[in-house]
């Protein structure tokens, strides 16, 4: 009697060479019959003996495996017809394509952060600050520019940027520094509930104060300095800047002093 060749079998697949022709082990074949993936028939013998469509539907249940889907998708999509098979894997390819695009982007930001990160570790300590200013210009024009140069042209926005792009580091410091202490007067102020008291009043002469130092001493009005205000409580970003930093309702006191203290 001659030998049996290691591919199919007279009656079928048995577990040996289903699992050599796929390039899988006997125990992934045994883990996909109990997961209720592959049901092979019992020859006489009690061996288990895979037909020609068992192979095809491992191949199926390879590809999908290799596509990332779970087992319990992959059971239910055998369910199916492969219509509706091909369909779920354009669609897991969508997804796929959508995650590699979002993957890229998040490369691509990250590369930028370390440019970033590389490019201000070259800087000295004045480089460091003009860069400084320019983000914080670039930040303000992004979350505030639209609406400004709406209300005061871009000649205005743009003289008061220019104007901080100039400030030296003393001036600058100190803007910040009285940006810091009209928050701590604000509350001060707040605390005496009264917008036309003498707390208020020091408020709305260090706003003032402040406002002059961003857009300049020949720029500043009271009336545009008011025309600001009504900025504050007209837009939610503008309300939350002193909502945020000093609590519910000091944007609306901040706004009230102004009316009522400012010259």
């Amino acid at each position: 009697m001659g030998k049996r060749g290691m591919g199919r079998s007279d009656v079928g697949y048995t577990v040996g060479q289903l699992a050599k022709l796929a390039g899988v082990s006997a125990r992934t074949l045994r883990y996909y019959e109990e997961e209720g993936l592959l049901r092979p028939s019992r020859a006489e013998s009690g061996y288990r003996v895979y037909a020609a469509s068992d192979a095809k539907r491992l191949a199926y249940i390879l590809s999908m495996r290799a596509c990332g889907l779970p087992v319990a998708t992959i059971r239910s999509l055998l369910e199916n017809d492969e219509g509706d098979l091909r369909h779920v894997l354009h669609a897991h390819l969508l997804t796929l394509s959508a995650q590699r695009d979002s993957l890229d982007e998040a490369i691509e930001r990250t590369e930028a952060a370390i440019a970033t990160i590389e490019r201000i570790e070259q800087m000295n300590e004045n480089d460091a600050f003009e860069a400084l200013k320019g983000e914080r210009i670039a930040e303000n024009e992004r979350a505030y520019g639209h609406e400004a140069r709406a209300r005061w042209g871009d000649e205005a926005v743009d003289a008061a940027n220019e104007r901080l792009r100039a400030a030296s580091r003393e001036e600058w410091d100190a803007l910040e520094r009285l940006g810091d202490e009209i928050n701590r007067q604000l509350a001060i102020a707040m605390a005496t509930g009264d917008p036309a008291g003498e707390e208020a009043r020091r408020l709305a002469h260090m706003h003032a104060q402040w406002i002059e130092g961003h857009w300049g001493a020949g720029r500043y009005t009271p009336e545009a300095h008011r025309g600001l205000a009504q900025m504050y409580l007209a837009d939610d970003r503008f309300r939350s800047y002193y909502d945020d930093a000093v609590g519910a309702g000091a944007t609306e006191f901040l706004v009230k002093a102004l009316e009522v203290c400012l010259p």
